[in-house]
Parts: structure tokens; sequence; C-alpha cells
């Protein structure tokens, strides 16, 4: 059984192309570089359907990481598995992000 970790984060329009820029570039290979035993890989997602006005224009991203097992999760992020994992370089574009992501079984 898989299970999906999910996290979002919020930027401004303009730092939109340079947060996925970092995430394609730097975070996913580093995570991937960890060699952890059941990782399957990280998806992006973006979302500008959700633009308010009242936030000046905020673009909302998601992250979905497939795992085996909560015990790969357990050796990626460590005992306190749902903290979120935003490295720096991630965090210089982010306006805001969720502190801790969730976790769901794939059901097939």
């Amino acid at each position: 059984m898989a299970i999906k970790r999910i996290w979002h984060g919020w930027k401004t329009l303009e730092n939109a192309d340079g947060y996925e820029a970092v995430v394609r570039g730097k975070v996913a290979p580093a995570i991937e570089a960890l060699g952890i035993k059941g990782y399957r890989g990280l998806e992006l997602l973006r979302n500008t359907q959700t633009m308010d006005p009242d936030k000046h224009a905020e673009i909302e991203f998601v992250t979905i990481m497939t795992f085996d097992s909560l015990e790969s999760i357990v050796d990626f992020q460590g005992e306190d598995y749902t903290r979120a994992h935003v490295p720096n370089a991630a965090q210089r574009y982010l306006k805001r992000w969720d502190s801790h992501a969730a976790h769901y079984e794939l059901l097939k």
C-alpha cells in the first residue's frame, strides 16, 4: 500500500516561477539523493484558480510525495513525520506554508 504525503505552500505571483525552479532543480533532487528506501517520487501541483485579490495574488502549490509505507516517511522526516520539510532554499520564495503534511493511504 502506498502512502501519499501532501503539503501546501503559497507564494506571491512574482515568486511562483522561482519556487517551481527551486523545487524541481534543488529540493526534489536532494530528496532523491537521500536514497530513502520506499520513496517513489514527488509531484508538484500549481493552482492559479484560487488567486484571491485580497491576498495579493497568491499562488497555491501542493507537493505530493509517494512512499511505500509510513516507515519510509519516518526514515525521511524522523519520528515527528508530520512536520513539513521546507528547505531554506524553498522558504525564500514562500509567503506562507503548512507547518505539517497530511498522509493518506492510496486505495486501489
